[in-house]
């Protein structure tokens, strides 16, 4: 029942926003069993835009709304200039901001040794954001604090 409430409020914020996706396409078979928790402040309206995209792609989650999120970017070394609204973890990797499953996708299958991925701010057109993409999103690997590009999508 509670997931369904969510969907619904997803639902009803991306038609009022007029959300667009990024068109992605790509599979999520290299995500596999791997569980993501969704850590978001308690008033946050674009993160259940995030939240609808992890869902609509078929990604198994759960959410932890908490009333600051900074300690959990603390705990993984995310630099100020890269944090986002909400920070996923998959599995040993974190997910900040509203990164697209291709990026996901590719870290998962690559398994690089990071600490986890980036898309800082909150750009249009990016994964459960509204509006149109403007440019090439910026991805970045973040280790021990050290922020490197990851890929552009």
């Amino acid at each position: 029942m509670k997931k369904l409430i969510i969907l619904l409020m997803v639902a009803g914020l991306l038609l009022l926003a007029g959300c667009s996706s990024t068109g992605n396409t790509t599979s999520i078979d290299s995500i596999g069993e791997t569980a993501f928790t969704v850590y978001k402040s308690q008033q946050c309206g674009c993160c259940v835009g995030y939240i609808g995209y992890l869902d609509s792609n078929g990604i198994d989650f759960k959410v932890n709304a908490v009333p600051d999120v900074s300690p959990m970017k603390d705990k993984y070394m995310i630099p100020e200039n890269m944090r986002s609204c909400h920070t996923t973890v998959a599995g040993k990797y974190f997910i900040e901001g509203h990164v697209p499953l291709e990026a996901i996708n590719k870290m998962m299958q690559e398994k690089p040794d990071i600490d986890g991925i980036a898309l800082p701010g909150m750009p249009s057109g990016a994964a459960g954001m509204p509006g149109m993409k403007n440019g090439k999103f910026k991805i970045y690997s973040i280790k021990n604090g050290q922020p490197e590009l990851f890929m552009e999508i």
